[in-house]
């Protein structure tokens, strides 16, 4: 795994930009709080770059940035 260190408001945070989950406008890559990759720390966007994403119950991210949104696995209307 080859991660790139980022620095954030929540400190250094290291970026797998071969990994994540397809966005709206990025994807949003997977982000670990160790070097090794081992601890998991949530998701980074690859369209503003940033940490500040939220992710609901479905597994929606958005980025509270820019907008990139990930629709969930799973849809449901009832949901809407």
């Amino acid at each position: 795994m080859n991660l790139e260190i980022v620095e954030t408001a929540a400190g250094d945070l290291y970026v797998d930009r071969a990994d994540g989950e397809r966005g709206a406008k990025a994807p949003f890559f997977h982000t670990y709080a160790d070097e090794a990759g081992e601890v998991r720390w949530g998701y980074f966007c690859g369209n503003c770059e940033t940490v500040n994403n939220a992710m609901d119950s479905m597994g929606r991210i958005e980025c509270n940035e820019c907008g990139n949104i990930r629709k969930p696995d799973e849809w449901d209307a009832a949901h809407e």
